[in-house]
């Protein structure tokens, strides 16, 4: 026999179980460098003086979502380099810009005037997971990691045998540390909200010790 569900049942995406099952989706890309929502280019280089492009793709149902660049860690004190503000708009600061073109389904972010000092991890982002959810600092945005090369402008560094700057080698700890309190932080709270759920929506019958009445 066929069993028949409650006609005022609520439907999976808003039930307690599609809740956690986005939450569980959401938790797996913590362990991912990039975004399935976002595409780009991983490696995009330029010379110390001129300017660079980096075009990001996103997914149709992230058009109305604020674009954003910004340097690894990324931190949750936004750190962002630059933010869209609507369609077509051209938003600089300093040195980036970045407009989104949302009839293509992409935005694009440009360096102008590069330093040796550039070089690094950066994020091509979308802010919309966080205002979904309702969970603003308990999950990360959709985002996908570009290494930035910027040469130098002579091979005096790698003849001398001097070091790797200072502040390329902090940018790759920082990113490390990023990544472990997201890791260590982040993943219990998460963990801990969806059993904080599934308490709340658990069958009553289920309680332990509780008898029916005869």
């Amino acid at each position: 026999m066929k069993r028949l569900q409650p006609l005022d049942a609520p439907p999976l995406e808003s039930s307690p179980w599609g809740l956690a099952m986005r939450l569980l989706e959401a938790l797996l890309l913590l362990w991912v460098p990039g975004s399935l929502c976002l595409s780009g280019p991983s490696t995009v280089s330029g010379a110390v003086g001129g300017s660079l492009s980096v075009q990001c793709r996103y997914k149709e149902e992230y058009k109305e979502f604020d674009k954003y660049w910004c340097r690894q860690p990324c931190l949750l004190i936004w750190h962002q380099a630059v933010e869209t503000r609507g369609a077509n708009v051209e938003v600089r600061s300093g040195r980036v810009s970045i407009v989104d073109r949302p009839e293509d389904l992409t935005f694009t972010v440009t360096l102008e005037n590069l330093t040796a000092q550039d070089a690094g991890k950066y994020r091509c982002g979308v802010a919309t997971i966080l205002q979904e959810e309702g969970l603003l600092g308990f999950l990360p945005d959709p985002f996908f990691q570009v290494q930035v090369i910027v040469p130098p402008a002579s091979s005096s560094n790698s003849s001398t045998g001097m070091p790797e700057p200072l502040s390329r080698q902090q940018g790759s700890q920082l990113s490390s540390i990023h990544f472990l309190l997201l890791v260590f932080l982040k993943v219990p709270l998460l963990l801990g909200m969806l059993s904080a759920v599934l308490w709340v929506h658990r069958p009553q019958g289920a309680i332990c010790g509780e008898t029916q009445p005869a």
